[in-house]
């Protein structure tokens, strides 16, 4: 049974250490979130403060758009997108990892607080019963502040969160 996690499409290229778990791993991507991954790659603005750490990120980067592109992958993203949080099916990256996309609608329910891809992130993790996962630790703590009632993961703790992290049937008993 594959561990699912609410992250940004950015978040998986630019942490190696995503795409070599211990379990098998689900991860949960906004829509949205794919389309950034093109002004990122294309954008003059770097990523990385180290030009070499910059590199490496943009070329995975461009690797997870070939992969999302892949013509089997991309009829399954384009069948998600048909209805609002409509959910593809698994795009196999290895026997470890799938991607499942999930085409998000932006409310204002957290709006206000959120910008609109953290508001994407949450309203996901909420209507999937998913654990969220980030590396931002201005978002986590806007999420605490504004009791948000999700579980989230830093990125530096995913090894815990796949093995010993909360399934949804936890956070109902809560």
């Amino acid at each position: 049974m594959h561990r699912r996690f609410v992250i940004e499409a950015v978040m998986v290229a630019t942490f190696g250490h995503l795409l070599v778990p211990g379990h098998p791993v689900d991860f949960v991507v906004p829509y949205s979130s794919i389309a950034e991954l093109y002004e990122m790659r294309d954008g003059n603005d770097p990523i990385m403060d180290n030009p070499d750490d910059d590199g490496h990120v943009k070329a995975q980067i461009n690797q997870l758009i070939l992969f999302f592109e892949d013509p089997l992958n991309r009829k399954k993203i384009e069948k998600a997108l048909q209805a609002p949080w409509r959910e593809s099916s698994p795009l196999l990256l290895n026997d470890r990892i799938q991607f499942t996309i999930v085409n998000t609608v932006d409310t204002a329910q957290y709006g206000e607080l959120f910008d609109p891809i953290e508001t994407e992130l949450i309203l996901t993790a909420l209507k999937l019963g998913t654990p969220l996962l980030t590396d931002q630790f201005e978002f986590q703590d806007k999420l605490i502040e504004a009791e948000v009632p999700v579980q989230v993961y830093d990125i530096e703790d995913f090894e815990f969160a796949v093995e010993e992290g909360i399934s949804p049937g936890d956070l109902e008993q809560m």
